[in-house]
């Protein structure tokens, strides 16, 4: 078991500088001995925060080649953009580092495949950063799920619903990737926050697999409305065709019966939700009015249900999920509502132990490939299109997830 682990990061925009500040330089025994972005500023606001922070000053890189050579980084953490993901976490595991990536949707099947290969040839591991996955509602309805509340699942949504307007328009001027993919691809471009919790529910890769999916995107609309609105229409982008629906619904058949329904919605205005709803024989959770309903408890149907929504937190006492209890007592810390931290700490946790990633390549490899596979199947007018299994069978004797 290490004590102290040296930690490089690659990628510090919005995301990577607020985990570097958040969960990165506060987590106990880990230093970061390098950080790299292809912008200086970048990274000499990454040195700011590790000296604010106490550690010694980092070395600046602009080339993340430099980081593979460090014989001291045990570990890579990349949060750069989306196309570079999964080149540098293969990368990474080839040079003999414990990897780290963020979330993000696949460009071809391939790039799925080479990151499983990267992992089987040299036994290194790498973990996706799917922080929604130790989301305290996601991990109470998991074991709410274990503990057959539900009955037998049989359908899960999910979503990500969240007005990004703003991010994408002024994508070019905040140095940001989703315009030029905005721009270029019609997909499900961002599909693991929602589906990263529903595998767990169902299995996925454990005992269960994704066997196909069809897609649909709607038209393009949102962004022309919204740069037309604050930009004019003499700004160039205003009139630029933009690729991504604004609206794309992907549904997925499982190998053991169940329904998945993803949706994108990015471009319309919006409240956030990732509609996260699990469905079974003896009751369901949804998200988006945080309720419960249990067969032979809310049966009565009359307008006097409306005044029940909101009654999941309800079930905390009993169905609190054991990280969270620890958690709670503990302190919360980190961002989006501490998902951020124990993702994290979950990573070096497993590093400093030599242990394989709660979320791994065959994960990583599933869920990502859903962004390329949808572009497909929206291409062919949402035909059905398979999805491989990652796993080459194992999926049939991998036991369940625990985080």
């Amino acid at each position: 078991m290490k004590e102290q682990l040296g930690v490089a990061v690659v990628g510090l925009g919005n995301r990577g500088a607020s985990l570097l500040k958040h969960c990165i330089l506060p987590y106990k025994g880990v230093r970061v001995l390098a950080v790299c972005d292809q912008y200086e500023d970048r990274r000499e606001n990454a040195k700011k925060m590790v000296l604010e922070a106490g550690q010694p000053e980092p070395r600046l890189v602009e080339d993340y080649h430099t980081i593979l050579a460090m014989e001291e980084v045990d570990a890579v953490i990349i949060m750069a953009s989306w196309e570079s993901h999964l080149d540098l976490a293969c990368e990474a595991m080839r040079a003999g580092k414990y990897t780290a990536v963020e979330v993000g949707g696949a460009y071809s099947i391939e790039d799925c495949w080479r990151l499983v290969r990267a992992h089987e040839e040299t036994g290194i591991h790498c973990m996706m950063l799917e922080n929604c996955c130790f989301g305290r509602e996601e991990l109470m309805v998991l074991n709410m799920v274990r503990q057959g509340v539900f009955g037998e699942i049989v359908h899960c949504q999910g979503g990500y619903r969240h007005d990004l307007r703003d991010e994408v328009a002024y994508g070019r001027e905040m140095r940001h990737y989703r315009f030029r993919n905005y721009l270029g691809r019609n997909c499900e471009n961002y599909p693991t926050h929602e589906l990263g919790p529903i595998a767990n529910v169902l299995d996925i890769g454990r005992g269960n697999r994704m066997l196909t999916l069809v897609s649909m995107a709607s038209k393009a609309a949102g962004l022309h409305e919204y740069l037309l609105r604050e930009k004019g229409p003499s700004y160039d982008a205003t009139n630029m065709r933009f690729a991504q629906g604004d609206v794309v619904t992907t549904v997925i058949k499982c190998a053991r019966g169940e329904t998945i329904c993803l949706t994108l919605d990015t471009t319309l205005p919006r409240a956030y939700s990732r509609g996260f709803h699990v469905q079974g024989t003896k009751g369901m959770y949804m998200e988006d009015n945080n309720s419960i309903f249990l067969d032979g408890k809310d049966n009565e149907y009359d307008f006097k249900w409306r005044e029940r929504w909101d009654n999941a937190k309800d079930y905390r006492g009993q169905y609190e999920h054991p990280m969270w209890k620890k958690y709670l007592a503990e302190g919360v810390r980190g961002g989006h509502d501490g998902m951020d931290w124990l993702v994290l700490g979950s990573f070096f946790e497993a590093v400093k132990a030599g242990k394989p990633a709660p979320i791994d390549v065959y994960d990583a490899a599933a869920w990502m490939s859903v962004t390329c596979l949808s572009e497909q199947s929206v291409a062919m007018g949402g035909a059905p299109v398979a999805i491989p299994d990652f796993t080459n069978g194992k999926w049939l004797q991998r036991g369940p997830w625990e985080p």
